[in-house]
């Protein structure tokens, strides 16, 4: 791979960050812990509003008279409207303030999940997804914002690991919240409750989210001003590495969720319930993963676990592809390195969202627009893969899965460069 070359201006340092200011002094242990609930719940609702209607995909077909491609449209349509939310909301908010556009998102979200409940055709339904994923867009890059505002040293890796972990629980979450509210009723009621989460989301941040980014820490000289310096970010060689080695390993992840389900249950032969033991079974692995990093944190080094996660991944999906091309398909053997894949992701993820927001300290908001807005749209160009290549073997996924993480080891080593220690917090 080539470097990219260094921008003129210098990498931010995050082995001695500067304190808080005056005008953002840090929580109370108390007022923390309520700031953080809030903002992993706004985290959540991007993967809940993905996977909760999922099972109703069929129903909708009928109810709107619409082909099953047009269906998966509207999955596509918010997949898209996250990764362009991401970009907008993140690098505004520098020049903004984080409040107003978290209010306004939010508010966003529960229109449009609204419109989504009411839609007469597919393509309303189509336009409505796509403006609720750039609504829903907002809670989820201003709440790694305003943690990088809030905390520093060894409490933000932490904080992070806890996105991280409710980005594991959440789209496990969702099918089945999604097939209960689907057992006693429609395909709308899906998004009516949406609608009832985002009410009370508007509520939360209105009574527990202040405004992190006081008026003489924002970015002057207006927009323009604003999206250059994300475009500024795109020069920084070690920022653009965590970058690419986040969203490489979130392409394999979005692999493992688009071909999982065939592969376990169409290969196989497990049942419906079944598959959803070994996913439930997976997302504990890269929750217990989540939670070492959260305890390591402050005591190991962040590059260390980094290494780690993504040393661990690579594992998994090397031996995942060995025993398909040498004993076949095996349940065990498929299940077992999925398992020990998706623990390597579980550090990878916390890891890459501290160490990259601690290197672009300076531009927190369009530093987690890059972070975000590029994990998802690895991930969405990946997840349709697996069914491109093949359904007759799950080597496709296998290889898929490989390939992103040897890729992101690459970018780790060739661009990060970790061993220079940039992003570390101080102890």
């Amino acid at each position: 791979m080539v470097s990219l070359p260094d921008s003129p201006a210098p990498e931010v340092r995050a082995t001695a960050p500067s304190p808080p200011s005056a005008a953002s002094p840090p929580p109370s242990k108390g007022t923390a812990a309520g700031l953080v609930a809030v903002l992993a719940a706004l985290t959540s609702v991007a993967p809940l509003a993905t996977d909760m209607y999922v099972p109703g995909f069929p129903d909708m077909g009928d109810a709107l008279g619409a082909s099953s491609s047009a269906v998966q449209l509207t999955m596509t349509a918010f997949l898209a409207g996250l990764v362009v939310g991401q970009l907008l909301f993140g690098p505004l908010s520098d020049g903004l303030g984080r409040r107003r556009l978290l209010l306004g998102g939010t508010a966003g979200f529960v229109l449009f999940s609204l419109v989504c409940a009411v839609a007469p055709n597919v393509g309303v339904l189509i336009a409505a997804r796509f403006l609720q994923g750039v609504a829903g867009a907002a809670g989820m890059v201003l709440a790694r914002a305003v943690l990088t505002d809030r905390f520093h040293g060894a409490d933000l890796p932490r904080y992070f690991a806890v996105l991280s972990q409710i980005m594991g629980v959440a789209p496990i979450a969702a099918p089945v919240l999604g097939g209960a509210i689907l057992s006693v009723s429609t395909w709308r009621a899906v998004f009516a409750v949406l609608t009832v989460i985002g009410v009370l989301l508007l509520l939360a941040v209105l009574r527990k989210v202040p405004e992190t980014l006081p008026p003489e820490r924002r970015h002057g000289g207006g927009l323009a001003a604003t999206f250059r310096a994300m475009g500024a970010l795109l020069g920084r060689r070690a920022f653009m590495g965590y970058v690419l080695v986040l969203a490489l390993v979130s392409a394999a992840m979005f692999a493992y969720i688009g071909g999982s389900s065939f592969v376990f249950e169409n290969l196989h032969g497990v049942s419906s319930g079944m598959y959803s033991l070994v996913f439930a079974v997976n997302a504990v692995g890269m929750l217990i993963a989540g939670f070492l990093f959260s305890r390591l944190a402050g005591r190991v080094r962040l590059i260390t676990l980094l290494v780690t996660g993504v040393g661990v991944a690579a594992l998994g999906a090397l031996a995942q592809t060995v025993l398909v091309l040498t004993a076949g398909e095996t349940l065990a053997g498929t299940w077992i390195t999925l398992f020990v894949t998706l623990c390597g992701v579980g550090l990878v993820f916390p890891s890459t969202m501290s160490i990259g927001q601690a290197l672009a300290r300076d531009t927190p908001g369009a530093a987690s627009a890059l972070l975000g807005g590029l994990q998802f749209l690895f991930g969405a160009v990946a997840s349709p893969l697996v069914g491109v290549f093949g359904e007759d073997s799950s080597l496709p996924m296998a290889l898929i899965m490989l390939v992103t993480v040897a890729a992101a080891g690459v970018a780790l080593v060739a661009l990060a460069q970790p061993w220079r220690g940039q992003g570390e917090p101080r102890r």
